[in-house]
């Protein structure tokens, strides 16, 4: 059977992954590529770093010049983390006429624009499908094969480390700090978990999905974020009591001034697909305007589901399916942007609001007269009494919560109304606001 020659630069988890599959499952890949993948040269950093996978002689190297020097070599996945020195070399591979899959989707969501262009440029492709939710397919999907449509909307949990933690929380109720934790201790976060907690993974990959989607030009760092680092656990059991779960979701959707864009802890309605979305894996709610609603549930990280979808990158890639979408489809090019961001504050959504205050008469009058000034409708309050053990004399003994949820509101007014409530004498904290999403 013909031989395509293929090279792996960077042996991390990933690539032991994508390895394992070429070398023990050749017969697999060989039957849908019509052709052998065959794995030629693994380029790495410390070559006595022990790994859960036994090349064969000769195939590993610590020079990149044994890939880039080799034009026998046509398939280089390329699995650096990071933005350099993984941006010089993929450039480098694309000068040595490789074509490029990778898993990088800070690499994409950063530096995009001037990768496709040198590829274009080179006549050569890039496949990305495991840069987003791993091995669940997205972007075949929404390249290929939702095509026919006019994409309307994305929903989306992209991070499983956040997912993870939300769920750990709602289901031990341990707080934040002692869920990281033990998300560290499973190998689920990293030792600086800043970026899946704070929200910028899931932008950075939102941002890809956007593009390919609606064919917006959007800087991952320009989408409005907030992460799940600030959650307390009071406000799981408060949505649970109203009907709803807490994830963190990743909102691309077409509205009449433009393309909404957000990621943000929202209450997701129980017993919905995105809800139920549990422990590490990712999700993506895409509604188009000939299919209709369409969901894809999986593992969004992890050695071998990331694998997978590298491994059949590299596939299409070696029987020239990826070089043909890859000019067809101009991703990142120079062309006009087909829909623009739309203003954040005039996006709109139902609200959950939880504020500490004073347990005292006309409290409730002040807060609902803010939101009523600022055109907000309430849809449903709760407020408890002091807790039982709570006696006068005792700090913050009459201090109590204050849950509303409104209908749907410009997300301007909502924070402006914020800001104003939090100014009143009878309000004692900082108020929580999330969005809502049934």
């Amino acid at each position: 059977m013909e031989k395509t020659k293929v090279a792996i630069v960077g042996m991390g988890t990933v690539g032991s992954g994508v390895a394992r599959l070429l070398l023990d499952h050749g017969d697999r890949t060989a039957r849908h590529a019509g052709r052998t993948l065959w794995l030629e040269r693994v380029v790495v950093r410390d070559p006595g770093k022990a790994r859960d996978v036994d090349l064969p002689e000769g195939v590993m190297t610590t020079r990149l010049e044994d890939v880039l020097e080799d034009p026998s070599i046509e398939v280089v996945a390329q699995l650096i983390g990071g933005l350099e020195p993984a941006r010089t070399i993929m450039l480098q591979l694309l000068e040595a006429g490789k074509d490029i899959v990778t898993a990088n989707k800070a690499l994409l969501a950063e530096y995009g624009p001037e990768l496709f262009d040198r590829a274009r440029e080179l006549g050569r492709s890039i496949a990305f499908e495991a840069s987003v939710a791993g091995g669940v397919p997205i972007i075949n999907c929404i390249s290929q094969s939702l095509s026919a449509n006019q994409i309307t909307s994305l929903e989306a949990i992209l991070n499983g480390t956040s997912n993870f933690i939300v769920t750990a929380m709602e289901d031990i109720q341990a707080d934040f700090e002692t869920v990281v934790g033990e998300a560290q201790r499973l190998g689920l976060a990293e030792a600086d978990p800043t970026l899946d907690v704070d929200g910028s993974d899931a932008a950075q990959k939102l941002a890809i999905l956007a593009h390919l989607a609606f064919g917006a030009r959007v800087h991952w760092s320009d989408i409005p974020r907030q992460g799940i680092d600030q959650l307390e656990l009071a406000d799981f059991n408060y949505a649970n009591q109203l009907g709803y779960r807490i994830k963190l979701i990743a909102v691309a959707r077409l509205i009449e001034s433009g393309l909404e864009l957000h990621v943000s802890p929202t209450l997701v309605r129980m017993f919905t697909p995105l809800a139920e979305v549990r422990e590490a894996n990712n999700a993506v709610s895409v509604v188009g305007d000939a299919v209709g609603k369409v969901f894809f549930h999986g593992l969004g990280a992890g050695q071998m589901p990331t694998a997978s979808a590298v491994v059949a990158d590299m596939i299409d890639t070696a029987v020239g399916r990826t070089r043909i979408t890859f000019k067809t489809l101009q991703l990142w090019s120079d062309q006009e942007a087909r829909v623009q961001p739309a203003d954040p504050k005039a996006t709109r959504s139902r609200f959950y609001m939880r504020l500490d205050v004073l347990d005292e008469p006309g409290v409730l009058a002040q807060v609902t007269g803010v939101l009523g000034k600022h055109q907000i409708s309430i849809a449903s309050v709760i407020q408890h009494g002091p807790a039982p053990d709570i006696q006068p004399g005792m700090t913050n003994w009459n201090v109590v919560p204050l849950i509303v949820m409104t209908h749907e509101a410009y997300e301007g007014a909502a924070a402006d109304a914020i800001r104003e409530i939090e100014q009143l004498d009878s309000v004692r904290s900082h108020c929580v606001r999330m969005r809502v999403l049934d």
